[in-house]
């Protein structure tokens, strides 16, 4: 993110559930943004993992597609409202309804006889029904251009494409929004807080890309192809790694540094190194700054190569200087992740807070107002020769070099791996501190520092539909229902069994208590046993009686 920041601490492979803030402690702006990446990490995870890689809520599931063919060619898509999830990440494609303006009275000067006013409202003030969808060419963060032939859908007539969602996120100041800057403070106080903004867009691709030229694929088979596509479009290949190697010439500068430190700079930095035109290596160029890229100056006008800017920056650290070199940026070219050629300060007007640009820049970006534009502050300039070849730059960008170890400044180096493919705005970032004469990077048990891949961007893919012709669109979003529902009632057998369990509990409980068990020497004996032990005793009487020696006994 092009914000001004101390470093970025979220590791998710650190498993850190959150930030505790203790007392009598410095707070950093690098807690904070970490328990905001903690907590949307979670969700977002959370969210990933209950409905899958996308899928929108039953009622409300969002960017259902319907193709119109247009006039002159221009055809478009309807993109319906609702709601859609790409990565357990939120994509809104609710229409905002419009504002209601305070209607005309009868002392105003139309009199109350005013026309209709073109903002989506009546006469009366009151507010018009919002459009039920957005369409290809309005759809807020696709800035698609008419006049670009690469913009345009193509025919489904010819060869069906699939319509899918590309959701990323970007930073946004208050340079490119005003509305985040509190005018309280005053305009010679910097800006608050910045915010991280969902891009999403809906885009065409053909078939063919997906290997599926040729063949009348199922709804099945778009998707799986589909799936396979956007892995390998969400996986980075280029990989970078960064170190502070102290300088040949270290011991020319002044003692403002330890003698042994390998970053030489006088403050804390946090480089930002960008990829600025794509491609392999040999094609792809970087810009890097040493502010991450932060320096963001709002442009009032121009002038040819003139700029009028809201302001030259605060200090003599964040401003422009000769032989700047600047990339003039406004929303919808920060959406479309262009990369046109960087300009370089040839002249300053303070007192007019102008400033004039080697070339004038490019008329399809910040001629619009409402799209904000504004100069950004990159710090790399045509750098003395090295290993016998001149650090040359390419339309303000320095040129990818794969293999070997490329110097920014005061120490601080980067390396290309081999083999990698780059990608516009795809970025590193490398904390340089003044307390360790060092960069923060990690690195291996040896000191060797790791490759790693991009800190962002992390791009994110979604099918939506196929598309034949007009009124002819393979669905292929995903749905999902409430987790929640009516606790369901219990049959007439269930009823009955709790019932008894319960009747059963409360006889129980309301039983005599069972008397103490008596001494086993005093137990008494059983019925069976008594009754042995009085046939016994009358045995023995009889045989103690005499025997009868009568007649009648004889008998």
């Amino acid at each position: 993110m092009h914000a001004d920041l101390s470093r970025s601490t979220f590791r998710p492979e650190r498993h850190y559930s959150a930030v505790l803030a203790q007392q009598g402690r410095v707070q950093l702006d690098a807690d904070l943004n970490e328990q905001a990446a903690i907590q949307l990490h979670q969700t977002r995870t959370l969210a990933a993992d209950l409905i899958g890689p996308h899928g929108g809520p039953a009622g409300a599931t969002g960017f259902r597609i319907e193709y119109v063919g247009g006039r002159h060619d221009l055809d478009t898509l309807y993109i319906h409202g609702g709601r859609y999830y790409v990565d357990g990440i939120l994509c809104d494609a609710t229409r905002p309804a419009p504002g209601t303006p305070v209607p005309h009275d009868d002392h105003g000067h139309d009199g109350g006889h005013a026309d209709a006013p073109s903002d989506g409202t009546s006469a009366a003030g009151a507010p018009s029904q919002p459009p039920a969808h957005w369409t290809y060419w309005d759809q807020p963060d696709g800035f698609r251009d008419p006049e670009k032939p690469g913009d345009r859908l193509p025919s489904p007539a010819q060869a069906p494409f699939v319509a899918y969602l590309k959701v990323w996120e970007r930073s946004v100041t208050a340079a490119e929004d005003p509305a985040l800057r509190e005018v309280a403070l005053g305009a010679a106080m910097p800006d608050t807080a910045a915010r991280v903004k969902v891009v999403w867009q809906v885009l065409p691709l053909s078939l063919g890309e997906l290997d599926l030229g040729g063949t009348e694929p199922t709804r099945e088979a778009v998707g799986a192809a589909f799936a396979a596509w956007a892995a390998r479009r969400a996986a980075p290949s280029a990989r970078l790694a960064a170190r502070g190697e102290r300088p040949e010439h270290a011991d020319e500068d002044p003692c403002l540094v330890a003698p042994d430190a390998r970053y030489r700079g006088a403050e804390n930095q946090l480089y930002r190194v960008e990829v600025h035109a794509g491609g392999k290596a040999g094609e792809a160029t970087f810009k890097w700054s040493r502010e991450n890229g932060s320096v963001a100056l709002a442009v009032d006008e121009f002038d040819g190569c003139w700029v009028t800017l809201a302001s030259l920056g605060f200090d003599d650290k964040l401003d422009l200087d000769v032989g700047d070199h600047v990339e003039v940026v406004d929303t919808a070219y920060a959406s479309r992740l262009e990369a046109l050629p960087l300009l370089r300060v040839e002249e300053l007007d303070l007192p007019g807070r102008r400033v004039r640009l080697s070339a004038e820049p490019d008329r399809r970006v910040g001629r619009l107002p409402r799209l904000n534009p504004f100069l950004r502050r990159w710090d790399q300039h045509e750098g003395p020769r090295r290993k016998g070849r001149a650090s040359a730059l390419r339309d303000g960008a320095v040129r990818v070099e794969e293999g070997e170890w490329l110097p920014l400044e005061d120490g601080v180096e980067v390396y290309f791996a081999k083999g990698g493919t780059y990608r516009t705005g795809d970025h590193w970032i490398v904390p340089a501190r003044t307390a360790t004469g060092g960069v923060e990077w990690p690195s291996d048990a040896a000191r060797r520092p790791l490759l790693r891949g991009p800190a962002g961007i992390a791009r994110h893919f979604a099918p939506l539909a196929l598309v034949k012709g007009e009124g002819e669109a393979v669905d292929l979003r995903n749905v999902f229902g409430p987790l929640a529902g009516p606790v369901p009632a219990a049959d007439e057998a269930a009823l009955a069994e709790e019932a008894r369990a319960r009747q059963e509990e409360l006889a129980a409980e309301s039983a005599p208590a069972a008397p103490d068990a008596p001494d086993a020497s005093k137990t008494p004996e059983s019925p069976k046993s008594t009754e042995s032990t009085a046939g016994q005793r009358r045995g023995r009487r009889r045989s103690a009686e005499p025997a009868d020696t009568t007649d009648e006994g004889n008998r």
